[in-house]
């Protein structure tokens, strides 16, 4: 049995905050070619999560708040905001699933945000066609400044 505790939350986020990316991730699930993709992933607020969407119909994604606050926005196909959550304890709001195909991205909101996330497996690398176009891409000079215009969906 694999047991998810504050220390190893604590430790994920540490590793988060000292990693060129600002996030880490722990994978639950035993190889990227499992069937089921289980993991917690640790997300510092100056990383970018370039919005992304999964055309395999199996793939829906759940995200579950382990710890800080996490905003999720989902888009059109063209890009504009379509919805946003705000993942927090204190709202009491403390999961989203994210339907297969939707073009989402999860914001950190502060210090130490971890989250539970599931999906279908294996892992495959994104394709061209599930990369939003319209948004930057994570070593992009855009990356920042579109980052920042997320973050203000959830600071208004």
């Amino acid at each position: 049995m694999k047991i998810v505790t504050t220390d190893l939350l604590r430790q994920l986020s540490e590793q988060a905050r000292t990693s060129p990316r600002l996030r880490k991730n722990h994978n639950i699930h035993r190889r990227d070619e499992s069937r089921c993709h289980r993991l917690l992933n640790a997300v510092e607020p100056a990383t970018y999560i370039r919005p992304h969407r999964h055309l395999d119909p199996e793939k829906d994604e759940a995200f579950i708040l382990m710890s800080g606050t996490l905003g999720i926005v989902t888009f059109a196909d063209d890009g504009a905001v379509a919805e946003t959550v705000l993942l927090s304890r204190e709202q009491g709001t403390l999961a989203a699933d994210i339907p297969s195909g939707t073009y989402h991205t999860a914001v950190s909101l502060e210090p130490g945000t971890v989250f539970y996330e599931a999906k279908a497996g294996p892992y495959l690398p994104l394709g061209d066609a599930e990369k939003a176009a319209w948004a930057p891409g994570d070593d992009e000079p855009g990356a920042p400044a579109y980052l920042e215009r997320l973050r203000e969906l959830f600071t208004r």
